[in-house]
């Protein structure tokens, strides 16, 4: 350039000072501008407008992966009992088995209960109630993966010496009760 245009610049650029646009083009201008020029060049474009739709599609998919991991970590863990019933369901219907007839055997064993009886019926239900806590461990190793078969023998042993403790205790109150009859029969005559 010389430096008689290099002065007109100068004169044109002195002449429209405070009348330049200097705001920021609005969001999307190179793409429209683009979609003209590619237009009056005759070449069609095959992006559309309008096909942001998947960023708050995905936005929404993550935050439901997201919200159902919490709740999976987060969440409720199923009882001892769900796990165990899910792991072998036949120990769960053998446990609501044995547990109704040792629940019932108790009742029976408390409402025969005497002064006589009072400490013997006393000393069972401590007994029971540790054997139950031992029950409840055998569960506790059963779903934390021990050998299941010989856990499943233990659990099962542990009711059936709950039942016999019951009926021992059972029969030890009928000679009870026997022997105070006999006893009154004898003093009464």
């Amino acid at each position: 350039m010389n430096k008689n245009d290099m002065d007109d610049l100068d004169k044109l650029f002195s002449r429209l000072q405070g009348e330049f646009d200097t705001m920021e083009p609005q969001q999307g201008h190179l793409a429209r501008f683009r979609e003209k020029l590619n237009l009056a060049q005759g070449i069609v474009s095959l992006q559309r407008k309008g096909s942001s739709w998947w960023k708050p599609l995905s936005i929404a998919a993550s935050v439901a992966l997201l919200a159902l991991l919490g709740l999976q970590l987060l969440g409720p863990n199923p009882s001892l009992e769900r796990q165990l019933v899910n792991m072998a369901p036949e120990v769960g219907r053998t446990e609501f088995y044995f547990a109704n007839l040792i629940e019932r055997q108790v009742k029976d064993l408390q409402s025969e209960k005497t002064p006589e009886t009072a400490r013997l019926v006393d000393d069972v239900l401590v007994q029971l109630e540790r054997m139950e806590k031992d029950y409840k461990q055998l569960e506790l190793d059963l779903v934390q993966g021990g050998d299941s078969k010989i856990i499943i023998s233990a659990m099962i042993n542990n009711f059936q010496t709950r039942i016999d403790l019951l009926r021992e205790v059972s029969a030890q109150m009928e000679n009870i009760k026997n022997l105070k009859s006999q006893r009154n029969e004898s003093t009464t005559i």
